[in-house]
């Protein structure tokens, strides 16, 4: 055993065959430090705003060496943690649907020839693995379909012929594998790279007990590989990727600090929509699986009117609350029934709520219960044709100009309704900033047409979605909003 580990420091080939005697291109690249770095830890984000394309998943890599992983790509030498690591990312977001793809699925099975000589073929070199399938499968499931991924059977070092794994759209695409960084069209894939960094002796002590266990070798010929193959194409191939990567972990699932904040940036990026980058005042309540299961149900044509109003009262609830949440507070202290004295915050107190008859009428019992007592006037706009509005009635509070306006219609479309009734609370001398509009769900076009009017009147909506239809309706959308409600479609 001595000899195969002295064997690790001398002059070694990195080829995909030893024989080859194939030098690594990027085997001069400057290594980066091993101590954990953040390059840039924010995720890469589409320059266009809104589109009625449907959302891309957030993509990361893995680095590690045993050997690399994160996409979000994770990287990192052979057994240095890489799928740990993603495991514990994983049980973070679990409110978000994240898929694990790990690049050991795209080797590329042995001939025959290779399977007579497999103790010379190199595991951890580039040519081992089919990256042209590997990007086909990434790309199809960034666009939002589903793939099949390969099974690869390490003890006989073929592709299981008729069996795949099916990996369907997910919110996050993790992808973990050694050498995810060094092909840059992997690279260009990811929104988030991240190496994660272990120290060699525990490297090779995880290496031998899992393929001993769970690959059926032997400890010698672990050890003889790691010689060959392993270690020198972790110095030729994957420490030089490591400056490719985002974030560096070291010691691996044992670091829970950098891994909580990989999960709270990751949580952060996907509740932040494109159009959130371009107005800050618009706010998207941060969805979770029961928001987008209310929202299954309601957008569903089939659903009973009873349903659809149980559903909507609960989405209108959370919007509310929501909103609420970004009103101005004081600080103010309380004595408990203890005697001890609590630091706390009191409500605005100068509030109404304003309802855009007839749609937004079905937000005021969620107003109501939030605040108690609370005024709420009305304003009815008639729509002529689909470019001109008529203003035909309204009644507000009489000191509506003193107060905070919370301005209700459950959707937000062409935003010319908005932008009427926005005018006329302007009109009675309500601040620009002390407006703001809730709904269930919005079209980028109706942000973009209030916001550009009226930038300091903030937007909180549940969902925005994809867009408008030649017909001026939100798509997926909800259809009659006002008429599903109320029972009279």
């Amino acid at each position: 055993m001595e000899d195969v580990l002295d064997s690790a420091v001398g002059a070694h080939f990195s080829g995909l065959r030893r024989d080859l005697r194939r030098l690594s291109s990027s085997s001069s690249l400057p290594s980066s430090p091993s101590s954990a770095t953040c390059n840039d830890a924010s995720a890469a984000a589409p320059s266009g705003l809104a589109s009625p394309a449907p959302r891309q998943p957030f993509v990361i890599v893995f680095f590690s060496f045993l050997f690399a992983s994160f996409f979000k790509g994770v990287c990192g030498g052979t057994a240095s943690g890489k799928t740990t690591v993603c495991d514990m990312i994983i049980q973070q977001l679990h409110d978000h649907r994240v898929v694990l793809v790990n690049q050991d699925s795209f080797y590329r099975g042995l001939t025959e020839e290779e399977s007579e000589h497999v103790e010379e073929y190199n595991f951890d070199h580039p040519d081992a693995f089919d990256t042209d399938q590997l990007l086909e499968c990434m790309g199809k499931l960034k666009s939002g379909q589903s793939v099949n991924i390969p099974i690869y059977d390490f003890k006989n070092h073929r592709r299981c012929s008729e069996s795949f794994r099916k990996v369907n759209v997910s919110d996050v695409i993790i992808l973990e594998g050694i050498l995810v960084f060094h092909d840059q069209r992997v690279r260009d894939l990811m929104d988030m790279k991240i190496f994660v960094d272990t120290d060699a002796d525990i490297r090779l002590a995880r290496r031998i007990r899992r393929d001993t266990v769970e690959r059926g070798r032997d400890v010698l010929s672990v050890l003889e590989q790691y010689g060959r193959f392993v270690k020198p194409a972790f110095d030729d191939f994957i420490l030089p990727s490591k400056k490719y990567a985002d974030v560096i972990i070291p010691r691996g699932g044992d670091n829970h600090v950098a891994i909580d904040l990989i999960a709270q940036h990751i949580r952060t990026k996907l509740g932040q929509h494109d159009l959130c980058k371009l107005y800050p005042n618009v706010c998207v309540v941060q969805t979770t699986f029961q928001i987008r299961g209310m929202h299954t149900l309601i957008r569903d044509r089939e659903i009973t009117t009873p349903d659809f109003v149980f559903y909507s009262d609960r989405l209108i609830r959370l919007v509310v609350e929501h909103g609420l949440g970004n009103l101005p507070f004081t600080e103010k202290q309380v004595v408990t029934p203890t005697g001890s004295v609590y630091s706390g915050v009191d409500f605005c107190k100068k509030l109404c709520g304003v309802s855009i008859v007839r749609s937004g009428e079905s937000m005021e019992n969620a107003l109501r219960a939030c605040c108690k007592g609370i005024k709420i006037g009305k304003i009815l706009i008639h729509r002529v044709g689909d470019d001109g509005q008529q203003l035909i009635y309204n009644k507000l509070p009489s000191d509506i100009a003193e107060r905070h306006v919370l301005l209700m219609d459950p959707v937000l479309g062409t935003g010319n309704s908005a932008n009427q009734a926005i005018q006329l609370l302007r009109s009675t001398g309500v601040p620009e900033d002390h407006i703001m509009f809730l709904n269930l769900i919005s079209a980028p076009e109706g942000i973009h047409c209030v916001c550009k009017r009226f930038p300091g009147v903030k937007i909180v909506t549940s969902e925005i979605d994809a867009g408008l239809n030649e017909e001026y309706r939100v798509v997926p959308g909800l259809g009659e909003y006002g008429d599903r409600y109320f029972g009279t479609d």
